[in-house]
């Protein structure tokens, strides 16, 4: 199927299999599932009602509006011994003629979901985001209010389709007596979780994953920083900071 939009919304057909739990048990298994672009930044798995275990739906009697998906039909969701209330939209009438009789699953609300036999975790990959990390022996500094934080000459740098290069330095290289653990977690389903650091007294400036996920594997306890909130200079040169939603 040819992508297709309304308003800000884009549609199109992925080839992999996509699975749903909830309660040990499979909800929704489908070779056919549509990826929504419901925001700019990911898209959500849209079920085709004959693969959903419709068992497993219950209506709430409520519905879910958007201008250009129209009315969404809450349902709750019951497996096994669990029962999530409004965890799934059925959407009979949309003006969105390709996701009519479809069901979009809150990803927070089930237990697990695959791509083919792959667990997915966070949200669907983007088919249209590419990430590369590459080792390199360019010279990175890192300041903050005109102190050095890190000085690398073996940083990985990754490069992230519609963000800027992120400079990944090895531990030895940072200042970690200026870096102080703030509890903030966040989670990419291409990079895994990662923990911050406030730096020199700034909060969440700079993050490492512990244990990234297999295709991100280069940059595990590698440290990065915001370029968006502090100064980089690469080569000697003072880089512009990028105009991005973390600024």
């Amino acid at each position: 199927m040819d992508a297709t939009k309304r308003g800000r919304v884009r549609v199109e057909r992925t080839a992999k299999r996509v699975r749903t739990y909830l309660g040990g048990r499979v909800v929704a298994d489908t070779a056919s599932a549509l990826l929504v672009w419901e925001v700019p930044y990911y898209p959500a798995y849209y079920f085709p009602l004959a693969d959903v275990d419709e068992s497993a739906l219950k209506p709430a009697g409520t519905a879910e509006h958007s201008p250009s998906r129209g009315d969404g039909l809450v349902h709750t969701v019951t497996a096994g011994a669990k029962e999530v209330p409004g965890a799934a939209l059925v959407y009979q009438d949309s003006p969105l003629e390709e996701i009519r009789g479809h069901v979009r699953f809150r990803w927070e609300a089930m237990d697990a979901w695959f791509e083919e036999d792959e667990e997915v975790f966070f949200h669907p990959r983007d088919p249209y985001t590419r990430v590369d990390i590459l080792p390199s022996s360019r010279h990175v500094r890192v300041e903050v209010d005109g102190v050095i934080v890190a000085d690398s000459r073996s940083p990985h740098i990754l490069f992230e389709t519609g963000l800027p290069a992120r400079y990944y330095l090895p531990k030895p290289d940072v200042r970690l007596d200026l870096l102080e653990p703030t509890g903030t977690i966040t989670h990419c389903p291409y990079k895994g979780t990662a923990e911050y650091w406030s730096v020199n007294g700034k909060e969440d400036l700079a993050w490492s994953y512990r244990t990234p996920l297999p295709e991100s594997e280069r940059v595990a306890g590698l440290i990065a920083f915001y370029d968006e909130k502090l100064d980089i200079y690469l080569d000697g040169e003072l880089q512009e900071r990028p105009k991005t939603k973390f600024a």
